[in-house]
């Protein structure tokens, strides 16, 4: 299976992307590419794998939907997180200095190529 072209291919499309990591529902790695340390993209795609599971139960409580992704800016980055397909939660990181919304185009690209190799 093509992950990590996939992952490389996304991060190198977006000016100001830093990684992306691909994650089952325990939050394992199952495939990454950082340009920084690869343990802290793992402890990244965990944690915000936690927040996407957080987010998915709104539609529970709130007539809004499947949630899909979302983007998180913070002080330092950008994160988007997404499900790709029930099992399994793309992550992306980026610089303040990116444009979130060729990120989200491009993730959700790569999102759907990833679902179509999983499943």
């Amino acid at each position: 299976m093509p992950f990590k072209r996939l992952l490389t291919k996304l991060v190198e499309a977006v000016p100001g992307a830093s990684g992306a990591i691909l994650a089952d529902w325990e939050g394992e790695a199952v495939e990454q590419h950082s340009q920084g340390d690869a343990f802290e993209m793992k402890v990244t795609a965990a944690h915000w794998g936690i927040l996407l599971t957080r987010l998915k139960g709104l539609d529970d409580r709130y007539a809004t939907g499947r949630v899909q992704e979302s983007v998180i800016s913070t002080d330092d980055q950008h994160v988007i997180v997404g499900a790709v397909g029930d099992d399994y939660t793309l992550v992306m990181t980026l610089n303040r200095n990116a444009l979130p919304l060729l990120a989200l185009q491009r993730f959700r690209e790569t999102a759907e190529l990833l679902n179509k190799e999983i499943y």
